[in-house]
């Protein structure tokens, strides 16, 4: 859990830049300090792109869409335009509007006939703090190597930061409804950006991300049909962690869902004042809960020894009733909700130390029930960041390619 995001970024890249060599893909969640470092922007001020259509209204049209300069100025991005996007979405948990924000970026040179397909990549978790955004980061939190990897195969990339990262709000941490929505709207904001890019698009997350990805396929086809989702890559996703509550009762949450817990308890109580956040923590955790917590400044310095004091006795409900208020909430938010718009690739390990594979076992089956073609690949031995997603990778290719997708699930 200690592996840094710049790791994640060059295992991802590598295995993107081959598309078939297999690869680690570490949690995301943790971030590094040195990360959080190289947040500040560089290479010059971002300017207005004066291509850009600002004249919607509607879930995806544009508030702002600046240049990246630092970001196109690295290695990473010397080959492709981007830019800094906001944008209308709307939220999955109450159906407001909402702002949020994101990177957008395409190829340069002549785009394919039809334009650029599209690769919407949902990140995994960065934190629950306005901060936290990687678009604020000029290396998009260590992961412009993914970006520079998926574009130089050929396609436009999206990587929204989702509803409360990078523009003012509450992020609804575990809410992947909501991230969905902001995966759909940020393919559309893309649109308005730039020129020549198509209405063909693949959702691909890992962790939190897989989780939105999951979210977007089901909500594709009513809430965009202008657009054409191929297919929607989960990697160890985020569906439902409402067992989270069990397991913190019974005292045995993991050391990974130790450090993810504060992220989810803050969330939800800066989401539903009603729910306090004495009711799930004690001790230590609550003496170190803004360290827990935190993804920038000072306080990241000392979220190492925050997390060494954490024990599981340290986040237990404090009564049925704090434990039912927080599994219905989350349970509201599980996936799935509804049938699948397209095709849906899961990967996952029976390792997993944050996301219980049995939980996302069943959470497939749900799905399964309601309707739509699933493939997936529980990977024996493996955990939440060393899952082996070569094939995914080909599965997406061949998604735009047109090929049928083989569906595990079983006969209805």
């Amino acid at each position: 859990m200690r592996t840094t995001l710049r790791r994640v970024a060059l295992t991802l890249a590598t295995a993107v830049g081959v598309l078939v060599v297999g690869g680690s893909l570490p949690a995301s969640w943790t971030l590094a300090n040195n990360l959080i470092a190289s947040a500040a922007r560089s290479g010059g001020q971002p300017v207005p792109i004066q291509a850009a259509n600002l004249t919607g209204s509607g879930p995806g049209s544009l508030v702002s869409a600046m240049t990246m300069p630092g970001l196109v100025a690295s290695g990473d991005g010397r080959h492709l335009q981007a830019a800094r996007v906001l944008y209308r979405s709307t939220s999955g948990d109450t159906g407001a509007p909402t702002v949020v924000s994101g990177a957008v970026m395409v190829p340069v040179g002549p785009p394919p006939p039809g334009g650029w397909p599209i690769v919407a990549f949902g990140h995994g978790t960065t934190g629950i703090d306005e901060p936290c955004a990687p678009s604020n980061s000029d290396s998009l939190m260590g992961m412009s190597g993914v970006v520079a990897a998926i574009i130089g195969k050929g396609f436009a990339v999206v990587m929204p930061d989702y509803e409360g990262l990078g523009a003012p709000g509450v992020h609804p941490y575990t809410d992947s409804r909501t991230a969905g929505l902001n995966m759909i709207d940020a393919v559309r904001a893309l649109r308005l950006t730039f020129k020549n890019v198509s209405s063909r698009w693949v959702a691909l997350g890992h962790s939190q991300g897989g989780g939105a990805a999951w979210a977007a396929d089901e909500r594709a086809r009513s809430y965009a049909p202008e657009l054409d989702l191929v297919g929607a890559v989960a990697l160890a996703p985020a569906a439902d962690v409402s067992k989270f509550v069990d397991k913190a009762k019974a005292g045995t949450l993991t050391q990974d869902q130790m450090l993810a817990f504060p992220l989810i308890i803050e969330s939800l109580a800066r989401r539903f004042p009603e729910l306090s956040r004495d009711d799930y923590r004690n001790g230590w955790a609550t003496r170190s809960w803004d360290a827990l917590t935190a993804c920038s400044g000072p306080l990241v310095n000392q979220r190492p020894a925050a997390a060494a004091g954490l024990a599981p006795a340290q986040l237990v409900p404090s009564s049925p009733t704090a434990e039912n208020r927080m599994r219905d909430q989350l349970q509201k938010w599980a996936l799935p909700q509804e049938s699948l718009s397209a095709p849906m690739f899961v990967v996952y390990g029976s390792n997993d130390k944050l996301i219980d594979a049995q939980w996302t076992t069943d959470a497939i089956a749900r799905a399964c029930a309601l309707g739509g073609t699933i493939t997936w690949q529980l990977q024996p031995g493996k955990g939440h960041g060393d899952i082996d997603f070569s094939a995914a990778l080909s599965w997406i290719v061949e998604r735009f390619a047109g090929q049928p997708a083989a569906n595990d699930c079983p006969s209805r």
